[in-house]
């Protein structure tokens, strides 16, 4: 096949190295979540403040990257994101305190934000359509190396020369992206930018906070009912009431019109709830492995790459899978399949012999990878050029969202199924995170119906 002229493949590796950064911070704190809860006095599971409070952020401020973009350019966005992003994780190497941990990683939400839909939007804009799988590749392939180390990274890292250096390996990344986004990104601002949203950016920053707020709440081991009740009414009245102001105002912060476009809204609701429980997972995994089982840090992290392992191992035959079989088998299949590999998961015990379990953790990590890479394509492939701005910001901020709320949703499933398992069976603590990840396989069911319902030839013109 001859290489296209649309597709900046340098470009494209730049923006696939924020994500990387991006997918690093958000997993690495996975299997540091227990030394940090013991350094901070809290329990492991409310660690999980800190990483939704990072992935909620970054779904708040995405749209309006796309605001900056068009007002100041490309390069001059994504250099700053990058700053942003590279001293916040110097503020979280040396935050005393949850809290103080939790502002730190808000700021580098903001840095995230800016960072990777602004990067996936200088790649995107002007794509040929038969390019879009090519493009997707070298946007997530990379990506997908941060996953791979992050876990047992995290793990070595914490239980040698503690955790605070989770944080502090990502300066180098982001000083040597900086220089390379100075010559690399493009940068031109739109002549005419349209005026921000500021009344949509607030119902949607009060709607995200006080689902997050609420969903802490019922998820407490000890709930206020009261103020769960609030958190969740002032989040669904501030989420319909910015829903119907984007939708009549002349410049809206989001544009919902691609959604009637079958393969996106397919890729962006079903593949929401897809994102929503995968990316709840490792975060599962790794509890099991460390509080249930007792196993170290660095046990767990190196157990958990294996589901990364998986992603990288799959990714050169994502595409060829795509073009012979088609988006919608291709998600389908690797929907049922995965939650076939959860199931089997639930019967996992310290017993278990740990070859079994890589080989399950590596297939799950097989079908997830498989699954992110249908939806993720299958998103633009119908997508027409002069709506691929407004799509691009409305899709990484529903996927922000998605991922975001998964790990609240991981920690609120394993308050509840560990609290029912302890009346059953007190005595063996990894209980109720086998039932957690039996929850994870029944969710699955709704991104397999409706991707189910697609046409047989969805998205078949970037199959091309």
């Amino acid at each position: 096949m001859p290489r296209s002229a649309t597709l900046n493949r340098p470009l494209a590796l730049l923006a696939a190295v924020g994500l990387s950064m991006e997918n690093l911070d958000g997993t690495i704190i996975q299997t540091a979540a227990p030394a940090m809860a013991h350094d901070f006095g809290v329990r492991a599971v409310d660690l999980n403040i800190a990483m939704t409070a990072y992935l909620l952020t970054v779904a708040v401020c995405v749209p309006v990257s796309g605001w900056l973009a068009d007002r100041f350019g490309e390069r001059r966005v994504f250099t700053t994101a990058l700053a942003i992003f590279t001293v916040a994780s110097a503020l979280c190497a040396f935050a005393p305190s949850l809290p103080l941990l939790t502002a730190a990683r808000v700021l580098q939400g903001i840095g995230g934000a800016m960072m990777v839909p602004v990067g996936r939007l200088a790649v995107l804009r002007g794509l040929d359509r038969r390019d879009l799988l090519d493009a997707m590749a070298y946007l997530t392939w990379p990506g997908l190396l941060a996953p791979v180390v992050a876990p047992a990274l995290g793990g070595i890292l914490t239980d040698t020369v503690g955790w605070p250096w989770i944080f502090l390996i990502n300066i180098p990344f982001g000083i040597a992206a900086f220089i390379a986004a100075l010559k690399i990104v493009p940068n031109a601002p739109q002549p005419e930018p349209r005026r921000l949203d500021w009344a949509g950016f607030g119902l949607t920053g009060v709607a995200l906070a006080a689902l997050v707020l609420g969903m802490e709440e019922v998820g407490a081991a000890s709930t206020d009912w009261a103020w769960a009740a609030i958190y969740l009414v002032v989040a669904a009245v501030a989420g319909v009431t910015g829903v119907v102001w984007m939708r009549r105002a002349r410049h809206p912060l989001l544009d919902f019109s691609a959604l009637r476009i079958d393969t996106f809204r397919v890729g962006n609701v079903g593949g929401g709830v897809y994102r929503l429980i995968i990316s709840a997972a490792p975060f599962l995994f790794t509890l099991l492995f460390q509080v249930g089982f007792g196993w170290s840090a660095a046990r767990a992290g190196l157990l958990v790459g294996a589901v990364f392992v998986g992603n990288i191992a799959i990714k050169p035959a994502t595409t060829p899978l795509i073009r012979r079989f088609g988006f919608k088998n291709v998600i389908v299949g690797s929907n049922l399949l995965g939650a076939l590999v959860y199931v089997g998961c639930v019967f996992i015990d310290p017993t278990t012999p740990i070859w079994l379990i890589v080989v399950l953790l590596f297939l799950s990590g097989v079908f997830r990878s498989i699954g992110f890479s249908g939806y993720n394509s299958l998103q633009f492939a119908d997508v027409p050029s002069e709506l691929m701005t407004r799509a691009n910001t409305l899709a990484s901020t529903m996927q922000q969202v998605a991922v975001g709320i998964g790990i609240a949703v991981a920690a609120l499933i394993v308050r509840l199924t560990t609290t029912a398992a302890s009346a059953i069976g007190p005595t063996d603590a990894w209980l109720g995170y086998r039932w957690a990840l039996a929850v994870v396989a029944v969710l699955l069911v709704f991104p397999v119906v409706e991707a189910a319902l697609l046409p047989r030839h969805a998205g078949s013109a970037a199959r091309r």
